[in-house]
């Protein structure tokens, strides 16, 4: 039996905090992207608020986050996941500065 390389973990290579977010393209396939994403207290800002033309999901693996709508305030924790429609005024708001907030996001067309 041969030794296979390890698998790829989402959990591994997290970076030092930056400033910036990470993003990290898991796969990409015509007409759906997956990445992982690491906040580490960032937030989109007030003034650019993020409006897409395909719909994303995202699941929050790790740490604390709250994306706000248009109509509402989601606050997520591990294990929750939100679904963004296309052309949905969205921002992130709060992501835990203290440690990664982690998450999977899933972009695809309708």
């Amino acid at each position: 039996m041969t030794d296979a390389p390890p698998l790829p973990n989402l959990f591994a290579d997290i970076p030092a905090p930056t400033g910036h977010e990470e993003f990290r393209e898991i796969l990409c396939r015509p007409g759906c992207r997956i990445e992982r994403i690491v906040s580490q207290g960032q937030v989109t800002p007030a003034d650019a608020p993020y409006v897409q033309d395909h719909d994303e999901w995202v699941l929050l693996l790790a740490g604390k986050a709250v994306v706000a709508l248009a109509d509402r305030a989601v606050v997520l924790a591990p294990g929750d996941h939100l679904m963004i429609p296309a052309g949905a005024v969205h921002r992130v708001t709060f992501t835990d500065p203290a440690a990664p907030t982690i998450w999977l996001a899933v972009h695809f067309d309708r």
